[in-house]
């Protein structure tokens, strides 16, 4: 049995959730997003004793072998729900001489000690932020979307360990490795 599967989401004021067959659409103050469940996981939106909207989900089948599928249902929708009420935000820092980013129209171009400049397409549910030319700020409704993209950014510099250099999460901590000792 899936302990997060069995627990319902309550549905915020401002908040419309649809479910049509296996597709469950979600529309809120800052967007809408749709996801298709499994075909083994259903979801009903009803009430609960205090008469507030809520939606939860149960398996069709033996319950022990989809319990993953389960799970992973209910924190989808759960993450759509927060998504179209709040947003999400990551913020990307630059740490490095000369690293430097700069938001040119929907493409990030960044200088990260290549011989080359690397630039990345913004997807268009995204806002980008550029502050300092060493802070980026990713917003969007989207969860999966924005660690993605953020994930994207890191990768084309990733930390290294001996000097810290590279693009990085704020408030990421590196493991800094002691250099060659004579």
């Amino acid at each position: 049995m899936s302990r997060v599967g069995k627990k319902p989401i309550s549905i915020p004021s401002g908040v419309e959730v649809t479910v049509n067959g296996s597709t469950v659409q979600v529309k809120g103050a800052k967007g809408t997003l749709s996801q298709i469940l499994p075909p083994s996981i259903t979801a009903v939106v009803g009430k609960d004793e205090a008469g507030k909207p809520e939606i939860s989900f149960a398996p069709q089948g033996n319950p022990r072998q989809l319990s993953a599928s389960w799970g992973t249902a209910r924190s989808l929708v759960a993450n759509m729900i927060e998504g179209v009420t709040k947003g999400y935000n990551i913020k990307l820092g630059l740490v490095g001489v000369g690293y430097r980013a700069n938001l040119a129209g929907k493409k990030l171009s960044m200088t990260l000690g290549y011989s080359h400049g690397v630039e990345i397409d913004v997807p268009a549910n995204l806002t980008l932020d550029v502050k300092d030319q060493t802070e980026i700020s990713i917003t969007g409704v989207d969860k999966a979307l924005v660690g993605q993209f953020a994930a994207n950014v890191r990768a084309q510099r990733a930390p290294e360990p001996f000097k810290g250099k590279g693009v990085r999460y704020v408030n990421e901590h590196i493991t800094m490795k002691e250099g060659k000792k004579k």
